[in-house]
């Protein structure tokens, strides 16, 4: 017969095991050690199937240890692990035996050890390790939830291929999804797991995930007891995440228990902000009703006293006087107590550049200081505060560096710091500096957190280093589709870190020279009968001294005429537009150094060869457009240039062109009129009144007087006045005009990471002279998705959501738009992101607009607006820009003939929105 000693582990954790049975005395109860001994020879006299107490054990020299059952690893190694060796003496049964389960339960590789006293022989002895592996996971099927959350759900628990499945696993999967679930208000989630054995495998399983959520269980009511002085409406509105349910809520209805609890400290601030310093949380309770499947919440407030601020002392303080502190505090004695506001005041931590005394000393150099508040004295209803500042010494700059810039050279960069080795230290000047290098674009900016090293408050200096994450700068534009009776593409590159002084270094193709900052764009959109190019150029530190951007483009657009109808092109007849332009934006100083200067020359020349499209009066001839513009602006929006977070954007440009009609010698308010017109019949040809000779039919100017007309010649030049396309001519050799354009764009983080954005803007176009009027180029067509496609006249297109494209502009009795020269548009946007991870940027939006624009100034109506809402979707990849979806409904009608809008509202509105930004 067989000796041997048996020690099975079930399929369970025997680690678990252990630590609940705590100690080995009671271990030793829950191990059966059975030791059947046939003893051949010499051992005659011991009786065989002998029981013998663990205490009892006797010493042996372990010579070996054989490992049997179906295993994957080397049983070598499953000896070693277990923590026997051969020749050591061991006591059967005894301790070792039990150590080298307890070792190898602790691997949780394994669903049974078992070991067997295969025989003994004089004072040694050969045990048999019997060990089965737990299974391992094959596939991983998820029933119950949409088949995008399967594969997070599968990431999040780690059921990879080969993962051992045991009971840990099985548990901590369930109770993971369960309370998932649980924090996005399903209370009723159940989680069912099974494990089948695949049978193509050799010890592996399949897992089968069944998840069955149940109803969503929404706060029925948060109802408060104890308070007196403050509403349960001002209470409820103080917890930001946790709201009940109700028909105007617009905050999801569920209780997540981490934010919950910080909602309580909130209500507690509702108080101190109102000066109940002692407001305190006495109870709560959040109870399950099963009936109508919603959860009750109690809270219980004890309230106390009111208070009011006291006398309030500085201490420590040598750089600022306590005047200077006690207007930077904002708080005076006799001011309802406001213990959230004192805090804000010391150190604002929701805003690294919040305007508190902290960041006044920090921004002097100050890194090492502290400021602390204490309460001295409560005396009735009034409360004395020190304010104790520790300032320290001055902290300096040491060594500034970034990691991370792989493709952008070092000087790219380093221009941008506004921290520089050997300057005292400014807190100001490190967020400022964190902008910058966000809003050049090649960076993920919510990556940039610069990293503190080697603070050394002795030697008062740090070093400060800038990790940066680099993300892809190019990108292109593809389109296609049908307009105009026609296929149009388009076809766009942009180059947004450009380095044109490599550009005859082969080896810096990589694939093209990159890492200046400069930007290259080059664009082609053609049809059958439509081909624009155009290209541009950008320098943003042109010179290398100061950031002084210089930008040159040069574009050129050929149409030929189609006739949409038959599907036929005339290339006779044409019109050509050359558009050069050159300008140069300068960083200002004075009022601060977010201010800009923007100063623009452009030219235009358009060019008709027998095209009468009804697009101009004229259809033969040239019009030239020689501008300035010039603009003011000051931008501090930041860090995020896709998503701001903060800040604002204002712009003021106005666009100028020469005054032409003084000093041309043109009158323009004879020119057209039949009746001022007379000629001297000379052979066939006119003199008129500047001695400059015309043809038959041919007019230039008025002529003040003339001699012995005949008929046909008065006819002939009656004629020539009074076409207007000749007439048109003239006005519009060259274009006189000038615009201005206000823009104010602001950002505030509402909530979180929930932001309001705000828009204004207005736009003017006007005539320096009356008699000449205003010109049909350069007006503005607003409505619809703003976005520009090739246009003729110069017009600048002006985005309203929930309106067809250019429908809220000015129309003619024939219904056509015929441009407006004023226009406003007032915008409120809430934005909340989704992702903003430097591979794609996504957040949705939603909106109300409102707008209108009017062909003069005499029938502008500011508060006749043409109102809108809806939602949206934005996504930025650096690959292709900004793309978009918005769903916007507008609420009135369109512009009518006669001025006034039509009653019926225009409805729902889809955008698409491709390289533009709201």
């Amino acid at each position: 017969m067989r000796l041997s000693l048996v020690i099975k582990k079930e399929s369970v954790d025997l680690e678990k095991q252990v630590n609940k049975l705590n100690n080995f005395l009671v271990l030793q109860k829950s191990i059966k050690i059975v030791l059947s001994l046939l003893i051949f020879g010499s051992f005659s006299q011991i009786k065989a199937q002998e029981r013998i107490p663990f205490d009892q054990g006797k010493s042996y020299i372990l010579a070996k240890v054989d490992v049997v059952g179906k295993i994957s690893f080397n049983a070598n190694t499953v000896v070693t692990f277990a923590g026997l060796e051969k020749g050591q003496e061991i006591t059967v049964p005894g301790e070792q035996i039990s150590n080298a389960i307890k070792k190898l339960g602790k691997l949780g590789l394994f669903d049974e050890i078992s070991f067997y006293v295969n025989r003994v022989e004089n004072d040694s002895i050969y045990l048999d390790l019997h060990v089965e592996e737990l299974p391992k996971l094959n596939e991983v099927k998820i029933v119950g939830v949409p088949k995008s959350k399967i594969e997070g759900l599968i990431k999040d628990n780690g059921l990879t291929k080969s993962k051992v499945v045991n009971e840990n696993l099985i548990t901590t999967t369930k109770n993971y999804i369960e309370n998932k679930y649980k924090k996005d208000g399903f209370f009723n989630t159940k989680v069912t797991i099974n494990t089948v054995i695949d049978t193509a495998e050799v010890n592996m399983v399949n897992m089968v995930v069944k998840i069955d959520k149940g109803a969503k269980v929404k706060i029925k009511d948060i109802d408060f007891v104890g308070n007196k002085e403050l509403k349960d409406e001002t209470l409820r509105a103080a917890m930001k995440d946790t709201k009940r349910k109700t028909l105007i809520t617009l905050k999801a209805s569920k209780f997540i228990k981490s934010k919950y609890d910080d909602d309580l400290v909130k209500v507690v601030d509702a108080y101190k902000e109102r000066g109940y310093r002692d407001a305190r949380i006495v109870s709560d309770s959040v109870a399950y009703n099963k009936d109508i499947n919603a959860l009750m919440i109690k809270i219980k407030v004890e309230e106390g006293n009111k208070y009011r601020f006291g006398n309030i002392k500085f201490l420590g303080n040598t750089v600022y006087s306590d005047e200077a502190l006690i207007g930077y505090l904002g708080v005076k004695k006799g001011d309802t107590y406001n213990g959230v506001l004192l805090e804000k005041r010391i150190a604002d931590k929701s805003k690294p550049d919040g305007d508190d005394i902290t960041n006044l000393y920090q921004n002097n150099g100050y890194l090492f200081s502290t400021i602390n508040a204490v309460e001295t004295k409560t005396a009735n209803d009034s409360i004395d505060f020190e304010i104790r500042i520790t300032e320290g010494p001055i902290a300096y700059f040491n060594k500034i560096t970034i990691t991370g810039n792989d493709k952008t050279n070092d000087h790219v960069v380093y221009r941008e710091l506004r921290t520089k080795p050997g300057e005292k230290y400014n807190k100001e000047l490190l967020i400022r500096t964190i902008r910058e290098i966000g809003q050049l674009g090649f960076f993920d900016p919510e990556t940039i957190e610069p990293k503190f090293k080697n603070v050394d408050a002795a030697a008062g200096t740090v070093d400060i280093e800038y990790p940066l994450t680099e993300k892809g700068a190019s990108q292109i534009e593809l389109q296609g589709g049908y307009g105009g009776g026609g296929f149009i593409g388009t076809l766009g590159l942009s180059f947004n870190n450009f380095s044109a002084r490599n550009l005859f270094k082969k080896e810096a193709y990589k694939p093209l020279p990159m890492g200046d900052g400069q930007k290259v764009s080059l664009r082609l959109q053609a049809s059958s009968y439509y081909r624009t190019y155009s290209a541009s150029f950008s320098e943003p530190w042109f010179g290398k001294q100061k950031p002084v951007n210089l930008t040159t483009s040069v574009s050129y657009t050929s149409q030929f005429y189609n006739n949409f109808q038959t599907q036929k092109v005339d290339k006779s007849r044409s019109f050509n537009i050359l558009t050069l332009s050159a300008g140069i934006y300068k960083r200002l100083t004075i009022p601060d150094d977010y201010f800009g200067l923007s100063q623009t020359i452009s030219y235009q020349h358009y060019d008709l060869h027998n095209y009468n499209t009804g697009l101009f009066t004229f259809g033969d001839g040239a019009s030239r457009n020689l501008a300035y513009t010039i603009g003011f602006s000051r931008s501090n929006k930041g860090v995020n240039p896709i998503f701001p977070t903060y800040g604002a954007e204002f712009s003021l440009v106005g666009k100028f062109t020469l005054p032409y009609s003084y000093f041309n010698g043109v009158d323009y308010a004879t020119l057209g009129n039949q009746e001022q017109y007379k000629y001297t019949h000379s052979g066939a040809s006119y003199v008129g009144g500047n001695g400059v000779m015309v043809n038959d039919g041919d007019y230039l100017e008025a002529v003040p007087s003339a001699t012995n007309p005949t008929p046909s010649s008065v006819a002939n030049y009656q004629d020539a006045a009074a076409d207007p396309a000749k007439v048109d001519q003239e006005k519009y050799k060259w274009l006189e005009y000038y615009k201005i354009k206000f823009k104010g764009d602001w950002y505030t983080k509402v909530y979180g990471k929930l932001v309001l954005r705000s828009l204004v803007e207005y736009g003017f176009l006007g005539a320096y002279n009356k008699d000449r009027g205003i010109i049909p180029f350069e007006r503005y067509f607003l409505g619809g998705d703003g976005m520009a496609n090739y246009s003729m006249d110069g017009r600048e297109t002006i985005a309203l959501r929930g309106y067809p494209n250019s429908s809220l502009t000015p129309i003619n009795d024939k219904g056509e738009p015929i441009g407006a020269t004023i226009y406003n548009k007032y915008s409120l946007e809430l934005r909340y992101p989704i992702t903003l991870k430097a591979s794609a940027s996504i957040y949705a939006l939603t909106f109300l607009e409102a707008g209108s624009s009017f062909d003069t100034f005499k029938n502008y109506n500011p508060f006749a607006l043409s109102r809108s809402a809806g939602v949206g979707l934005r996504v930025f990849m650096p690959a292709f820009g900004l793309l978009g979806i918005d769903f916007g409904y507008g609420f009135d009608g369109l512009p009518q003939p006669n001025g006034t809008l039509g009653s019926k509202p225009n409805g729902w509105e889809t955008h698409f929105i491709i390289g533009q930004q709201f």
